[in-house]
């Protein structure tokens, strides 16, 4: 289910309506492309209502959509995209509280940010030059947590998938067809999809609420270090070394931490998985254990750092 995300900053800017018009035209028949690529179902994601928006300067979409039936049906499509969209009620801007922001020439940007954090493409109005690209360069700060417990800002660049035109879908083929056919968009999504994305996991019952009620801004981090794990587990050999080349960054929980790590295992009963992988925004953790005598790693929790009193 590929994820397309609106980049607010390129509306409202300063054009005649002819050059207007021309650039929504090319907007929507570009992201139609998309739909017509995608075997899932492509979703149009947006922190504010499409209605809400102005194509130009004083040029309200509703305008827009009432001076054509042309316009009428595009505007139909559009807004079905939308509604159909997993993240719609709640839009996953990653600097909600935060630890997250990504800027485009020193300005905040949400729709940017938001499409990278969530593995997704933004999508632009093409009226200024610097949206005709099937990539868009944004600063992005993070507040990530060192082995000592401090947090501590790191700052990059990023590169993000984008489309603004019919032939830039063309430019990203690839990633809309593994949307389609493997990518889960929900927390929901990765419990009902555990068993072919990860193949080489094993969940407790009780990880199911967890991912069920997963912040959707936690979906993407939880999703790849998942696929780490995964890829951990697939190459591991039990009789050659009794633990594995870990494929992302893995640590114990300290002796006095172990006592919260304990959860109630497939048998029935209590057993440690003081394993943990981390992921971002804040201090998210997936806390696991090696089962050797399948190959496997059993999964307990996934998400905020367990505290003595949970």
């Amino acid at each position: 289910m590929p994820l397309l995300f609106l980049n607010e900053k390129s509306w409202a800017t300063a054009c005649d309506q002819t050059r207007a018009d021309a650039a929504m035209a090319g907007f929507v028949a570009a992201v139609l492309a998309v739909v017509k690529e995608d075997r899932a179902e492509t979703s149009l994601v947006s922190q504010d209502g499409l209605k809400s928006l102005e194509i130009a300067e004083g040029y309200p979409i509703g305008k827009w959509i009432g001076s054509s039936p042309k316009n009428h049906v595009r505007w139909q499509r559009l807004r079905a995209l939308q509604n159909r969209s997993p993240v719609s009620s709640v839009y996953p801007t990653p600097d909600a509280d935060g630890h997250l922001e990504y800027r485009h020439e020193g300005e905040k940007a949400l729709g940017l940010g938001a499409a990278h954090f969530m593995d997704g493409m933004a999508v632009s109005l093409p009226v200024a030059r610097e949206w005709h690209a099937p990539a868009v360069s944004i600063e992005r700060s993070e507040l990530v947590e060192l082995d000592d417990g401090s947090l501590e800002f790191e700052h990059d660049t990023v590169e993000v998938r984008h489309l603004a035109a019919p032939p830039h879908v063309d430019e990203h083929l690839g990633w809309i067809r593994a949307s389609s056919l493997a990518r889960a968009a929900t927390g929901r999504q990765i419990w009902e999809r555990k068993a072919d994305l990860y193949p080489h996991l094993q969940f407790l019952p009780r990880t199911e609420a967890q991912l069920g009620d997963l912040d959707p801004r936690w979906v993407v981090p939880v999703r790849r270090s998942l696929e780490r794990l995964d890829a951990t587990a697939a190459a591991w050999d039990p009789a050659v070394m009794p633990e594995p080349e870990w494929q992302s960054k893995v640590t114990p929980e300290g002796e006095t931490r172990k006592r919260v790590c304990r959860f109630e295992d497939f048998d029935g009963k209590p057993a440690t998985f003081h394993l943990h992988a981390r992921f971002t925004p804040g201090a998210g953790r997936i806390h696991f254990r090696l089962v050797g005598e399948e190959c496997k790693i059993r999964v307990a929790h996934v998400g905020g750092k367990i505290r003595p009193d949970l």
